[in-house]
C-alpha cells in the first residue's frame, strides 16, 4: 500500500476499542439515520442515549408534542445548522426550542466524524458529551 493509500484511522496499534457498531447494538447510541434521511441528511445518523432520554422526556403540559415530533426537531434544526454554517470543523453546535427540566432552549452538539471503516458518520448529543 502506498503512503497516499494509507488511512489513519485504521492503523496502529489499539490499545481500547469501542466501535459505533458495539455502541449501537449496547444502546449507548441509537440509530435515527431513516429519519434523519427524511430532514436532508446523507450520512447516518445517531444520537446518544443522554440526548435520546431527552427527547422522549416530554412534560406533561405539553401534550401537543410527541417524542417522535421532537426527534423530527432536533435533526431538522440540526440539517438547518449545517445549511447555514459558514465554519469548515467537524463540531456544531445549535439550540432548538426544547423543555428539558426548567430550561426552554436546549444546545445540540452535533459532530461529524469517522465511523467503523473510517465513513463519514453524524452524532448528536447534550454540549457536554464527547
Amino acid at each position: 500500500m502506498t503512503n497516499e493509500n494509507k488511512n489513519p484511522f485504521l492503523e496502529g496499534e489499539a490499545i481500547f476499542a469501542y466501535s459505533r457498531k458495539e455502541a449501537l447494538k449496547d444502546g449507548v447510541l441509537v440509530d435515527v439515520t431513516n429519519i434523519a434521511k427524511q430532514a436532508g441528511f446523507r450520512y447516518p445518523v445517531a444520537v446518544t442515549r443522554a440526548l435520546w432520554e431527552d427527547v422522549k422526556r416530554i412534560p406533561s403540559s405539553q401534550w401537543s408534542q410527541d417524542g417522535e415530533g421532537r426527534l423530527w426537531d432536533v435533526l431538522w434544526m440540526g440539517y438547518i445548522a449545517i445549511r447555514r454554517s459558514n465554519e469548515a470543523s467537524d463540531t456544531l453546535r445549535y439550540q432548538i426550542v426544547m423543555h428539558v427540566g426548567q430550561r426552554k432552549f436546549y444546545t445540540v452538539k452535533l459532530v461529524c466524524g469517522p465511523g467503523d471503516e473510517a465513513e463519514p458518520v453524524i452524532t448528536l448529543m447534550r454540549p457536554d458529551e464527547d
